[in-house]
């Protein structure tokens, strides 16, 4: 279950799952330990193309190198050094894995046991070579006996417990105008490609094509009738729900997608779409109260779904089954699905091999850029417990802690002297900034999974169950009080993010070399964990996050001068980043990755700021003819050294909130003035920009 109001994901692993490879660093081990992970001080000089002029192309200045000599591995669609650390877990976890699975009965009652027999079913590839699809074949004859559409609605609803799939969407999350409470959020849903855009473009011909061949092949692996027929059916089914959909600009706006209304009203709505018998069987058939998201969405994609044959309907359910299924069956539906949602979206021309995607089953998290193991039904929660006892010390938390209270006390400096924000703006931004909680590492509570029935010879059935048990989960809270120790991602989780519940979480999964090594020079460390830090810290005042106020509560708090000069100052960067174009005819979407890129600028300029003051008025050692500014510049740019396919930098823009990984570098240095001064930048060079036209936010 994913919620729709966690304000800042760092970094998407869809599209960035990318194991070490041929250019693999040096990994941790007892004779290296009180060494720097990459390089004698932190930053891997070797990657870097020293001959490459900073203010002409930093990226390449800092990365050069390394983006010459390695290659993206077949087996992924992207390669890079800031996720390398993924591999290092992935390769962790599956130690620890292999161990409980070891010990683990058919049946177990422990944490450890049902991790290890979820794993183990996983890995059991001859039972499930055996039995193919038969282990959906209840959800199949469901789908055949759902005659009428209130009866196919009613399937919809089990989407967050089971393999089904919906026209819309439901979550519950904390309710963003009573945080005290959780609410019942509804939203646009339907999509078996990435965006609306792969549908009504021409440039994504290709891979909707594609994808109407990938609906057939299930249906045919399903032995569903007139399979062919029927794929060309789904996709225009699914295409009038994109002419249909939002955009993903229009819907990162809080306020627009914030519509509380009564079951009665939203019936009135959508009308001729069953949403009793929706939320009876999501196991909501008591709440009186649901907020909308896309509004003016939602009669259309009703009135498509009304208009739609029941044969059409009845087999675009049995697509969704059998692709949310497809990671868990046999090698015909792994397969299809690898070359669809793998290879054609997003350019890996090999599959990951078994026990990595077994450990990524049991683990949660979508490493694999279309596979689905984070979708729901894994133990995400209990490997989490296992692999922060076993890899989490207590001496790498409290130095991460050391720099979230810096960056803290950087940022509220920095809300105290802006020049073009008033006093009784500041206030309010000042008392939000002191009610962030920030979370690191792991949970203090842990998750109960001992009514989590697992087995090792069940794979399907755990995968269902485990589901089941996490959407409980979530029920069972509402209406409240809010647990505001909660937290919406697993330990083992290598990103970060700023949730609705003023939080900001670094996961124990993140806090590894270059984000951070305990062993580095303080530069690079504040230039790229730092900068982490500082990103989430921003998100709660960028394009979207400032409409929050010190109770998490939609609430405007900005006087309206102040408001008009961060609204000029926000559209002049997203007039920036639209003139990146990382491909042909694939431009960055200014307005798309707005609060990221806002995250990103204010994060480095903060950072730098408390790394200085980490200094306590001593001057920053130099090492090896670099300044510490210029540490934090190169430590910053490190941290993003990667590369993708093309097909997935295609998805990405269409798709992703985020800028391109060289843009998260040279389009946030060309907007800070001390970059300028660390570097010598001079007028001539391709990334100045006039001081005047440079965006200075926060």
């Amino acid at each position: 279950m994913k919620s729709p109001f966690v304000f800042s994901v760092f970094l998407l692993a869809t599209l960035f799952p990318v194991p070490v490879t041929k250019a693999e660093p040096e990994k941790p081990d007892a004779a290296n330990a009180a060494k720097p992970q990459y390089g004698s001080w932190g930053f891997d000089a070797a990657g870097a193309d020293m001959a490459a002029k900073p203010g002409d192309d930093f990226f390449r200045y800092a990365n050069g190198a390394w983006l010459d000599r390695v290659q993206i591995p077949a087996d992924k669609p992207a390669y890079s050094l800031r996720l390398a650390m993924s591999d290092l877990t992935e390769q962790r976890l599956h130690d620890l894995v292999e161990e409980v699975a070891r010990k683990a009965e058919q049946k177990p009652s422990t944490i450890e046991g049902k991790v290890g027999a979820f794993y183990k079913s996983f890995m059991d590839e001859a039972r499930i070579e055996k039995t193919g699809a038969s282990t959906i074949k209840d959800k199949l004859a469901e789908i055949q006996s759902a005659k009428t559409r209130d009866a196919l609605v009613a399937l919809m609803g089990r989407q967050n417990l089971d393999f089904h799939g919906g026209i819309f969407g439901v979550f519950i999350d904390v309710d963003i105008k009573d945080p005290k409470h959780y609410a019942v959020y509804l939203g646009q849903q339907g999509l078996g490609l990435p965006d609306r855009d792969y549908y009504l473009k021409a440039d994504f011909a290709t891979q909707k094509g594609k994808y109407q061949a990938y609906v057939a092949q299930l249906l045919h692996l399903l032995d569903w009738p007139d399979a062919d027929k029927r794929a060309t059916e789904v996709v225009g089914f699914e295409t009038k729900i994109a002419e249909a959909s939002w955009t993903k600009t229009q819907q990162r706006d809080p306020i627009a997608t914030y519509n509380a209304m009564s079951i009665a009203e939203l019936e009135s709505l959508t009308p001729n779409f069953g949403w009793r018998p929706f939320l009876a069987q999501a196991g909501l058939g008591k709440i009186e109260r649901v907020v909308v998201a896309e509004k003016s969405a939602f009669p259309k994609i009703a009135a498509v779904f009304n208009e739609t044959p029941i044969e059409t309907l009845q087999a675009w359910q049995a697509f969704n089954v059998a692709d949310h299924a497809a990671p868990y069956l046999s090698k015909g539906f792994t397969d299809a699905l690898f070359e669809m949602r793998n290879k054609t979206l997003s350019g890996q021309a090999e599959q990951q091999l078994r026990w990595k995607r077994g450990v990524h089953a049991v683990s949660g998290g979508d490493y694999g850029a279309g596979d689905r193991y984070d979708r729901f039904g894994n133990l995400g929660w209990a490997v989490g417990q296992l692999y922060s006892a076993k890899y989490f010390p207590p001496a790498a938390k409290a130095k991460i802690e050391e720099l979230v209270a810096n960056l803290k006390i950087a940022m509220h400096e920095r809300i105290k002297g802006l020049d073009w924000m008033g006093e009784a703006t500041k206030v309010q931004a000042l008392k939000k900034l002191d009610t962030y909680n920030i979370k690191v590492g792991y949970p203090d509570k842990a998750r109960d999974y001992a009514k989590v029935e697992i087995r090792d010879d069940d794979l399907v059935g755990n995968v269902r169950r485990a589901a089941a048990a996490d959407w409980a989960f979530y029920v069972q809270r509402l209406p409240g009080p809010v647990d505001m120790s909660d937290w919406g991602m697993t330990p083992q989780t290598n990103d970060a993010y700023n949730g609705s519940l003023r939080d900001i979480v670094f996961p124990a999964g993140i806090l590894q070399p270059p984000m951070f090594d305990a062993n580095a020079d303080p530069a690079i460390n504040y230039g790229a964990i730092g900068a982490v830090i500082g990103h989430e810290l921003t998100h709660g005042f960028d394009d979207q996050g400032r409409k929050f106020d010190s109770e998490g509560k939609l609430n405007d708090w900005w006087t309206a001068e102040d408001a008009k000069t961060f609204e000029a100052r926000a559209a002049v960067l997203g007039a920036q980043y639209s003139k990146f174009e990382p491909l042909p005819g694939a431009k960055v979407n200014g307005e798309l990755t707005m609060g990221e890129n806002i995250a990103d600028l204010g994060g480095l300029t903060i950072a730098l700021d408390a790394y200085r003051a980490s200094l306590k008025g001593k001057p920053a050692p130099v090492i090896d003819g670099l300044t510490g500014d210029q540490r934090v510049f190169l430590g910053w740019a490190q941290a993003w050294r990667g590369k993708l396919r093309d097909d997935a930098i295609r998805r990405q823009v269409v798709s992703d909130p985020h800028s391109p990984r060289q843009y998260r570098v040279n389009g946030v240095m060309r907007n800070i003035d001390a970059w300028y001064d660390a570097f010598s930048v001079k007028p001539e060079e391709k990334m100045f920009v006039d001081p005047k036209e440079r965006v200075r936010i926060w």
